[in-house]
């Protein structure tokens, strides 16, 4: 099977390839969302610890950094993908982007409570058409209550299109969305 490569489009670290997990196991994120994602936040990224929930190959993180976030952290659960995580951030070899191989859903608010800058909280799990995930929004909307809201500049959630938040989640307010097709982006703030 051949290997499946990205390039970050943007930022300091422009044109750089990164391998992308087996779509068996993820689903990564669109070029045209990740465009879109970082045309509407580049100039709020500076100064701000950005955090994706569901890591895949850290493709947003590695992007968030090249384009000036403080800080990056990819949290992946599933091993295989976690190991091009690890692969993709050792060949950017930057000291400001660490991988965590844990369940999100556990380790979330202590990494969040963990931050001394405010945190971008990039979440993309995956939608609930796959077998198991079924009630994957219901445990998200759960975890956004969990954690420390202080520390959170922004909370952006990429999910299937069919699925609508509601208008706050706790004390954060949907600012916007925007539809690609079967993905939509979600902003809370």
């Amino acid at each position: 099977m051949s290997k499946i490569f990205t390039t970050i489009s943007s930022g300091k670290f422009k044109g750089k390839k990164l391998e992308l997990p087996s779509l068996k196991t993820t689903r990564s994120t669109k070029s045209i969302v990740k465009g879109s994602f970082f045309d509407t936040l580049r100039n709020d990224l500076r100064g701000k610890v950005f955090i994706e929930g569901f890591g895949g190959s850290a493709v947003m993180a590695c992007e968030a950094l090249s384009n000036g976030a403080l800080s990056a952290v990819a949290i992946e659960k599933d091993k295989a993908a976690f190991a091009l995580t690890r692969k993709n951030m050792q060949s950017i070899d930057e000291i400001n982007l660490k991988a965590v191989n844990a369940d999100s859903f556990l380790v979330l608010p202590d990494i969040i409570a963990s931050q001394k800058s405010p945190v971008l909280l990039y979440l993309d799990p995956p939608f609930d058409i796959r077998d198991g995930f079924d009630d994957i929004y219901d445990k998200l909307l759960t975890l956004i209550i969990r954690v420390q809201k202080d520390k959170i500049f922004m909370i952006v959630f990429e999910h299937i299109s069919s699925f609508k938040f509601p208008e706050n989640i706790g004390d954060f307010a949907l600012l916007k969305t925007k539809k690609f097709g079967a993905t939509t982006l979600s902003y809370f703030g």
